[in-house]
């Protein structure tokens, strides 16, 4: 006898019978509904599935007369006894129709079910059923077994787990086991190891994305005769070696939920014979097994055309060419057939490649005589009765008439044809002498120039997909020479020169208030478009960062956060977490004190030369990788002197298989020294002096040189916290101006310079700053110590105050605050 059930403890150790079930259940296929009536005969209960069916709200149902609510008028004398009826214990069934919340009719059968258990408290519960959907179940059910039943098919069901639920007769039969013997079994009870691995890994990628698997091929043993014929053969079933044809298709729910895989099975033995000869006789050419071997070495498109004419050519013919679209050539990304002339095969044409043994002898040839020879390089095009144009238009092989070439006897022409489009069209001749093309013939040539057109396609999409890669990396880089107050750059950017995947190495030129520039410089681990993806992240995130007036230490703080964020969710069951790590210097020049502040996150370490000294690198605490967390980053402040040159670069500059970094490191440091005056020449020769050396990855090298401002460009001064500071501070700032000719910006300038200070009165504490800065615009910050930041905001119409960052914000070309060590600096910008 069952003892007494218990609650499951954990998912993973339940007792049988017990635990949470797949999701899918009944519901996925009927449309069911319940509610329920209290003894005065109005509804109790209104249950959301209920709502769902009839389209009516819990609010409006419950309370309800079931008879007036839902029952025609004509009908409700028979309804209001047929409720009394069931209210004092009589169970009824019965049809009615229903419209459901979308508003569409339907036909549902209830049950109504007289509660007794508790007396003098009659009610009743009652059921809905859509009869609609009941009974497309039904049919579904007989289709299917009809099929299942009566195909000469082979046909099989696997659970989730991999065992076989079900098989019909043919299957059993071309197993050669009795249909009751199936059930349970798993592919290891069908097969031996190695095919049983091959449809467990099958079944298993068909449940997992969906997509079916046709025509794999399996061979196993028939164990043992079970009598009748061999399915759809009308064969007496033989023992021995067998081969079945398998297609896999996965079993969903209504809803979608896998359920299972189905199958279906078809001996394909004597196909397979055949088979077995077919390639044995094209196994026996050796010119397709050069073809396999010798086509297809690289992914260069002219490359891939020789390589088919060096095989073909005397081997199989004795003159070739191979002519390819010029759309194809120059790297159209839209459809082949988008191009002019290349529906009707008459588009312009590049020969790519020729190749003869026949001195003299025309390589082409058309159908109402001859066309002006291409050289290899040349372009032509075909006209459009031609049968090199008719080759292209169908995509089929075409044999013309022998030519008014008395050297030549017979001509193919075969189009190259990949993933359904023609990419241009290999000819093929034979001379004087030579046996002319037969099937067996054409059948060779359409096999090689397949093959060589499927590596032509794929020179074409990797070089598509390359360029593109690479213009996506550079348009993530700052365009140009940027410029930045107070230093001179020069940048440069070199892809590796493998030409293989792009790579993750970025530097950026940031432009800040006060005369202040960010230089950063990072490099993405890996390579790839998701190195390229993420560094195109990671770059956006400093500017983003940058903007907000954060210490080095604080972006890349914030910067290795978002990095950890890149990989996915590692809370996330069933995602595959994948790590990003990167190295970073974030580095903010101040063109006024000429002082730089350093923050490393992993990266190699700058490289300063001053004047009249050998460069050096900095000694700035390199920090972990961005992406690894856990660890403060630490900053480092460095005065630059007039004419001094700061270098960033990537590994890719120094880092080579062939010598240690400190050699690369110690080169490169001998570069900068013995390098140019001349800042753009200067990057040239370092450039020049190691590359040579290195190209084994992608190379980033950013340089500032330090340019001095003038002496007339900054106005400081410091005024007391007191109401007179204003008055004082607008005179300043007037006079400045004045004495450099801006007296264009003297009136707004008097203005906001008033707004500011008096803000710093009002607002703040402490001696206030007043600072004007020219370079490309005019820059004017007031400096106090207050920390609170400033904040605009809407004022209303009976609001006294609140108007006057709306009109700093109003004039200048832009404002903002930054905070300072000891309080804050409010700045805004005019144009000059």
């Amino acid at each position: 006898m069952p003892g007494p059930a218990r609650a499951p403890q954990a998912d993973g150790d339940l007792p049988g019978g017990w635990g949470y079930g797949q999701p899918g259940s009944i519901y996925d296929y009927i449309r069911v509904a319940t509610f329920a009536l209290g003894s005065d005969g109005l509804i109790s209960q209104w249950s959301s599935r209920a709502a769902e069916f009839f389209g009516v709200p819990a609010t409006e149902a419950v309370g309800a007369d079931p008879v007036t609510a839902f029952v025609p008028r004509e009908l409700w004398q028979r309804g209001r006894a047929r409720l009394e009826r069931i209210l004092a214990g009589e169970e009824w069934i019965g049809t009615a129709p229903y419209r459901d919340a979308e508003g569409a009719e339907g036909l549902a059968e209830l049950y109504a079910m007289p509660d007794t258990g508790t007396p003098g408290a009659a009610g009743a519960t009652c059921l809905a059923v859509d009869l609609g959907r009941l009974r497309r179940i039904e049919t579904d059910l007989a289709a299917s077994e009809a099929v299942f039943g009566q195909t000469p098919t082979g046909f099989f069901l696997f659970d989730l787990d991999l065992r076989l639920q079900r098989v019909n007769d043919a299957f059993a039969v071309g197993m050669g086991l009795p249909r009751a013997e199936f059930e349970g079994l798993t592919p290891y009870d069908l097969f031996l190891t190695g095919e049983a691995e091959r449809l467990s890994l099958a079944l298993r990628k068909v449940l997992a994305s969906g997509e079916p698997m046709l025509d794999l091929r399996f061979t196993g043993a028939v164990p043992r005769p079970v009598g009748g014929l061999a399915p759809g053969r009308g064969e007496p079933l033989r023992e021995g070696v067998r081969r079945w044809a398998i297609s896999l298709y996965r079993l969903n729910s209504s809803a979608g939920h896998p359920m299972g895989v189905a199958g279906q099975v078809l001996d394909v033995t004597s196909r397979h014979v055949a088979e077995r000869e077919a390639a044995g006789v094209r196994r026996s050419l050796a010119l397709l097994n050069e073809a396999s071997t010798h086509i297809g070495s690289t992914l260069d498109l002219e490359t891939t055309a020789k390589e088919l004419l060096d095989v073909i050519v005397p081997q199989f013919c004795d003159v070739a060419t191979v002519d390819l679209y010029s759309a194809l050539l120059s790297g159209d990304s839209g459809p082949m057939s988008a191009a002019p002339g290349q529906g009707d095969g008459s588009g312009e044409l590049r020969r790519v490649a020729v190749s003869s043994v026949v001195g003299g002898a025309s390589s082409v040839l058309a159908a109402e005589g001859s066309v002006p020879v291409a050289e290899a390089g040349g372009t032509l095009c075909y006209p459009r009765r031609s049968p090199h144009a008719r080759a292209l238009r169908t995509g089929r092989s075409v044999v013309p008439q022998p030519g008014p070439d008395p050297l030549l006897r017979s001509t193919l022409v075969v189009p190259l044809v990949a993933r359904d489009q023609v990419l241009g069209l290999v000819q093929l001749s034979r001379a004087i002498g030579s046996e002319p093309f037969d099937a067996r013939d054409v059948a060779i040539a359409e096999e090689l120039v397949a093959r060589a057109a499927v590596c032509v396609d794929n020179a074409r999409l990797y070089r598509r997909e390359h360029e593109r890669a690479l213009i996506l990396q550079r348009s993530l880089l700052p365009p140009g020479n940027p410029a930045a107050t107070g230093l001179e750059i020069a940048r440069r950017y070199l892809p590796s020169n493998n030409n293989t995947e792009v790579g993750g190495d970025w530097f950026d030129v940031i432009p800040l208030p006060g005369s202040r520039t960010a230089l950063v410089i990072g490099d993405v681990m890996g390579r790839g478009l998701r190195a390229a993806v993420a560094m195109g992240q990671l770059r956006t995130a400093v500017r983003t960062l940058a903007m907000l007036e954060l210490d080095p230490a604080e972006v890349l703080t914030a910067l290795d956060e978002i990095a950890r964020g890149l990989g996915g969710d590692t809370n996330s069951p069933g995602e595959e977490y994948e790590l990003y790590l990167a190295t970073c210097v974030y580095a903010v020049y101040d063109a006024v004190t000429q002082r730089c502040v350093f923050a490393n996150a992993g990266h190699l370490p700058p490289a300063l030369l001053g004047p009249g000294e050998p460069a050096r690198m900095l000694d700035v605490p390199p920090g972990l990788p961005l992406g690894v967390g856990g660890e403060p980053f630490e900053e480092v402040e460095i005065e630059l002197p007039d004419d001094a040159v700061l270098a960033l670069y990537t590994d890719g500059l120094v880092e080579s298989r062939k010598h240690q970094l400190d050699d690369g490191l110690r080169a490169f440091r001998t570069a900068l020294s013995n390098g140019s005056k001349q800042l753009e020449q200067l990057c040239d020769e370092v450039l020049d002096e190691l590359i040579p050396h290195h190209g084994e990855d992608d190379i980033a090298l950013l340089m500032a040189k330090v340019q001095p401002l003038p002496e007339d460009a900054v106005g400081d001064w410091r005024l007391p916290s007191e109401p007179t500071s204003v008055s004082k501070a607008r005179e300043l700032a007037c006079g400045w101006l004045l004495v450099r000719g801006l007296d264009e910006l003297v009136d707004t300038t008097e203005l906001l310079v008033s707004e500011l200070v008096t803000n710093a009165l009002r607002h703040g504490h402490g001696e206030i700053r007043l600072r004007l800065l020219r370079d490309r615009t005019m820059v004017c910050e007031v400096w106090d110590d207050g920390y609170a930041q400033p904040r605009q905001r809407r004022a209303q119409e009976t609001d006294e105050g609140g108007r006057g960052l709306q009109l700093v914000s109003l004039l200048a070309e832009r404002w903002g605050s930054r905070r300072t060590p000891n309080g804050k600096i409010v700045w805004f910008e005019l144009t000059l």
